[in-house]
């Protein structure tokens, strides 16, 4: 917890949870890290970039902490629906495990239920649990399917992910504009009508 006092009139006030020792030695690694590429790490500016890349390192990788099929079980329910439930463009803030530079974009997610259903905000709390690890965005779309089918086992699951890397853009071949698509269909999604289905709905703008 940090609590700093600005004015008489004024304050600050942040609260934050990291592992203390976890923080500290990624703090004394960072430092040296800053030295190997040769900055002065007691200038102004650096003196306290070490903790805070160690506390951002953290929350960029909290998906470790976290269990994604637990997430889907906490809001678990009995349901007859048969139909798609899409929850489309959920933004990914991911970090690419060749490079450690992120890598960014939007997930597409649908299952057809079979007795069960899962409230909506934790598919994308699922999406965000695999994203917020070192990953490739291949793996990430089969681990997203793969949860979902397993904790729910509906009747199909469908995944998309349209994403732009950073490995590609700041460093390497420097391509600006180009866009990674991955997909990962089971079930019902296997048959071209509902891949289809699922594809034009996700393409599609609400009016």
């Amino acid at each position: 917890m940090e609590f700093e006092v600005h004015s008489e009139e004024s304050f600050y006030y942040k609260e934050e949870h990291f592992d203390p020792e976890r923080t500290e030695k990624l703090s004394h690694h960072y430092r040296e890290i800053l030295k190997l590429l040769g900055e002065d790490v007691e200038r102004e500016g650096l003196l306290q970039t070490p903790m805070r890349v160690a506390k951002a390192m953290q929350f960029m990788t909290q998906g470790y902490r976290q269990n994604p099929e637990e997430i889907l079980r906490s809001a678990l329910f009995r349901e007859d629906y048969r139909q798609m439930v899409i929850v489309k463009d959920i933004e990914i803030y991911s970090m690419c495990e060749h490079h450690m530079l992120p890598f960014v974009g939007r997930a597409h997610v649908a299952y057809i239920p079979n007795g069960h259903i899962t409230g909506l905000s934790k598919i994308a709390r699922v999406v965000d649990a695999y994203a917020r690890r070192l990953q490739v965005q291949e793996r990430l779309t089969q681990q997203i399917k793969d949860c979902i089918e397993n904790t729910l086992h509906p009747l199909g699951v469908a995944v998309v992910i349209e994403a732009q890397h950073f490995c590609m853009m700041m460093r390497g071949v420097q391509k600006q504009n180009s866009v990674t698509t991955t997909s990962d269909f089971s079930g019902a999604f296997e048959k071209l009508a509902t891949r289809e289905e699922f594809i034009r709905l996700i393409s599609a703008k609400l009016r």
